[in-house]
């Protein structure tokens, strides 16, 4: 009875309804009356779920209604895609990292269904305001540098380009952290980007899986002889899933879906040890359900390891065990697995995937260990994106042993049969075997595992992949020669040009049209117009209007964390006329910001002698995250800290030369950033930057790059040409390595013989910098860096800085000719349409994945649209 006269009621509705929408249809354009029905979607979400009417709702509560309003057209292709890519026979690609770097969904989600103006509309008509409402959205936090958002470029093309693919990851419940600076020392807070429900997530309980860690492995064997383990008196933790669309661009409405799947150990009644928390073990009660909690816990202390090796193992180990059950509800047993299934390791964090596999198919699924070898080393390909071999992770063996015995048990057998296929390959060389071996002294090293158990390894640029063959990974390379590849890393134009710079990408659209959109080659066309005189002064235009959109946004966030925006601009800022001379990326010593501020020290040495001595103004803006536990990185920042107190204060020179520190550096805080740098500072030691992506972003944003010949530079430079490159400097990557094998550098002959590079050393120890004794040992921190221990200087910073300073020195003067500078950034622009995020998914699908483009079934989308339709009639507004 109540079902019954629930009906009637909507039936009454209807026809009481109808005059009112026959009008409506008659007055309103279609596009229109679209929007009419989106905004009464809106209220009705507002109501149902909320219980608020528009007018009285708040912003946070009127985003979430408008996600979840925007969002129903994304999950009919959502659906339709996911039906689509469970077709029997269709090879697919699963992706894991354990970091992604997305940003705000909402405005890029708008971007790629090409509904901007639409979205306008409906927000008119509900009287808000577009920029508020997207400022309600936080940052996803679930990634910390170029890894993740690498990764994220990744998805978005692998979307758009409509490949068979899924994502895995980890919901970090407080990101890595947020960064405030307090008096120049950076203090973590938590990053809590879920301190609000993210309409943009959907919770997956029907996939939640166990992840079992420690235990006592008891042996037996399966139908095929081979020793396998069960489990017993082992922690079980829920891995719990949340599904984030990765929305595909388009023109038609016909776009794909992918998904990322982030799992979460927040909420499972075994995950939370009650009985321990009852005896006072109230750490170790909470560990498994906070194992998602953030991103790279540190690790200087054994607790901070062991919930990392957690972390990887519980990513690797539910994602397997979603993929398997993916391929089950398809194929009736594991012939066809090794065709079906392309896992790719971003990174070793995710190389445990590989004993995992082992395990599952041999214990779990009774497959010989022969044919299961077979299927690992078909399905799994590596990405290495390091050259630092103290980020080529080991796990301690001891420690993977007890928390992961199986695992371990079957590295063991893995890596005894490696060694003897080395041995077999190169006989009587143990010194060979030692350096390759999987286990040894005491540690398990997941690069070589990762490399072992692959059949694809691939660098991230040219230069990257070189080195990997030639030095790294020279023992592996010269054994599977055929396992190594390039696919140089990309970014993706529709998020870093198309949404994050709408007035260059109107610029752009107006000159070469919207091809560059999915195919960024086409932005070679606007080489034809570099040198027009109106084309420069129009991008130099809008520069200066990006460049004071800069300025606003970093005023406004000093007033949210501070209190004091207005101020803190009026004593730090210089005007849009400024060089703009930015380094933004995670803070390593590397990377080299401190060259960057031993530069400024020398510049503001000069111009305190003689304030004329440099005749434009610089501005530079220094941004990124030092890990927790990085003592001298932490102490980089605070020298910024004092390098930028003194120079902004000082009478003269502070009119001509500012420096700041962009606190909590992120993706929402990049895509203002970006489009507003003159100049890209790219300058890490040649031979140890694998790729880098934002230096690309910057070039396609229209910033001219100084930079060493490192990582994805080289190949920038080439496609750009030497003509339109200016701004190169240092020692090349083989005069690095050389320097290192024959120990020939000492960068006390450098300190002792230029006087420049020793005033400004000196600076940071004579407390010309400092305020009091903890600013002071900060900067000795630097110092000794520098001139003491074992290896002083081991980034070659002073060995480059004098070429360094020279080549900023021609900066300046090609600043001073505004047109010229605008050629040049017209060129670099045009030059980069091979570092397209879909180039390089191109090259994974064709070199490592073999995949091909699959767009959702017509037949899916028609039949989701009609039970969506029939279902939406008897809500908002029935037809």
């Amino acid at each position: 009875m109540r079902h019954e006269a629930h009906c009637n009621w909507l039936t009454g509705l209807k026809l009481d309804l109808r005059p009112q929408l026959q009008y409506i249809k008659q007055t309103m354009d279609p596009i229109e009356l679209q929007a009419e029905t989106v905004a009464q979607k809106v209220r009705h979400y507002l109501i149902t779920t909320m219980g608020r009417t528009a007018d009285e709702a708040n912003d946070e509560e009127f985003y979430r209604a408008f996600c979840t309003s925007l969002r129903e057209e994304i999950m009919i292709n959502w659906t339709a895609t996911t039906h689509t890519l469970k077709k029997k026979g269709l090879r697919k690609l699963y992706y894991l990292s354990m970091e992604y770097m997305p940003g705000r969904l909402f405005g890029n989600n708008i971007t790629n269904l090409n509904a901007e103006e639409f979205i306008k509309r409906i927000l008119k008509r509900l009287g808000r305001d577009m920029t508020t409402i997207i400022n309600m959205e936080h940052d996803i936090g679930i990634g910390n540098g170029g890894l993740g958002r690498l990764a994220s470029c990744f998805m978005d093309s692998l979307a758009t380009l409509q490949y068979p693919a899924m994502g895995y990851g980890m919901r970090y419940q407080y990101g890595i952290f947020e960064q405030e600076l307090i008096c120049g020392v950076q203090v973590e807070r938590p990053d809590c980007w879920l301190l609000t429900p993210n309409p943009w997530e959907f919770r997956r309980d029907t996939h939640a899986v166990p992840v079992q860690f420690a235990g006592k492995p008891v042996k037996r064997t399966n139908s095929h002889g081979d020793e396998v383990y069960d489990l017993i008196d082992c922690e079980e933790v829920r891995a719990l899933p949340y599904d984030l669309p990765i929305i595909g661009y388009s023109d038609s409405p016909d776009f794909s879906v992918l998904t990322l799947r982030l799992w979460s150990t927040k909420e499972s009644p075994r995950n939370f040890q009650l009985q321990r928390y009852n005896a006072g073990e109230l750490g170790q009660a909470s560990e498994n359900t906070s194992l998602t909690d953030v991103l790279y816990p540190n690790d200087n202390h054994d607790a901070g390891k062991r919930i990392r090796l957690k972390q990887e193992f519980l990513l690797v180990s539910a994602s397997l065990q979603d993929i398997v059950n993916q391929y089950k509800e398809v194929h009736p047993n594991f012939d066809g697995f090794a065709d079906a299934v392309r896992i790719q390791i971003n990174d070793t964090h995710p190389a445990l995937i590989i004993p995992e596999m082992m395990q599952l198919l041999t214990k779990n699924n009774d497959l010989p260990w022969g044919k299961a070898w077979e299927i690992i080393r078909t399905c799994c390909a590596y990405t290495n994106h390091t050259v630092l071999k103290e980020a080529l992770e080991d796990w301690n063996a001891q420690r993977l042993g007890e928390l992961l015995p199986r695992n371990y048990s079957i590295l063991e057998r893995m890596n005894g049969e490696f060694c003897a296929e080395v041995r077999k390959t190169f006989p009587g060389d143990e010194e060979r075997v030692r350096r390759m071996s999987i286990i040894e002294g005491g540690q398990v090293k997941m690069a070589n595992l990762s490399i072992y158990g692959s059949n694809k390894v691939n660098g991230v640029a040219a230069l990257h992949t070189e080195i990997l063959k030639a030095s790294l990974f020279k023992d592996f390379y010269e054994m599977y020669p055929d396992k190594f590849v390039n696919v140089t890393n990309g970014v993706t134009q529709r998020r870093w040009l198309l949404h994050c710079n709408p007035l260059l990408s109107a610029f752009l659209e107006k000159r070469i049209g919207k091809g560059w959109i999915t195919n960024f080659e086409e932005i070679a066309k606007l080489k034809d117009f570099a040198s027009d005189p109106e084309t420069q002064q129009e991008f130099l235009a809008i520069k200066r209007k990006n460049k004071e959109r800069l300025l606003k946004m970093i005023e406004e966030d000093m007033e949210f964390r501070h209190g004091h925006g207005k101020n803190f601009a009026e004593e730090n800022f210089l005007s849009a006329d400024a060089l703009f001379d930015v380094q933004i990326k995670r803070i390593h010593e590397y990377k080299r910001q401190l060259m960057k501020a031993l530069h400024l020290l020398m510049v503001y040495f000069e111009m305190k002698e003689n304030p004329d001595s440099h005749r434009i103004q610089r501005f530079a803006m220094i941004g990124g995250k030092a890990a927790p536990g990085y003592h001298v990185a932490k102490s980089i920042i605070r020298l910024f800290y004092c390098l930028g107190r003194t120079i902004n204060r000082d009478p003269v020179v502070g009119k001509k030369l500012k420096v700041i520190y962009l606190e909590n550096y992120n993706v929402s805080k990049a895509e203002v950033i970006i489009p507003g740098t003159d100049l890209s500072e790219q300058i890490s030691t040649a031979g140890m930057e694998a790729s880098g992506t934002g230096n690309m972003k910057f070039s396609i944003n229209g910033a001219l790059t100084i930079a060493t010949d490192d990582g994805a530079n080289v190949e920038m430079r080439q496609q750009i040409t030497d003509e339109w490159w200016p701004f190169m400097f240092g020692a090349s990557s083989n005069e690095n390595l050389e320097m290192r094998r024959s120990h020939s550098y000492n960068p006390l002959d450098v300190y002792t013989s230029e006087p420049k590079i020793k005033q400004a050393v000196d600076a940071l120890k004579d407390r010309s910098l400092v305020e009091n004794d903890a600013e002071h040992e900060s900067l000795m921190a630097v110092y000794r860096s520098l001139l003491e221990g074992m290896t002083p200087d081991a980034f070659f910073v002073l060995n480059d800085l004098m070429a360094y300073y020279e080549t900023q020195k021609k900066v300046e003067e090609l600043y001073q000719d505004p047109n010229r500078w605008a050629e040049f950034a017209l060129h670099n622009i045009a030059g980069m349409g091979a570092f397209s995020a879909d180039v390089s998914i191109k090259n994974y699908a064709e070199k490592i994945w073999e995949i091909n483009p699959c767009p959702p079934d017509p037949k899916e989308l028609k039949q989701v649209r009609k039970e969506y339709s029939e279902h939406d009639r008897c809500r908002v507004i029935p037809s």
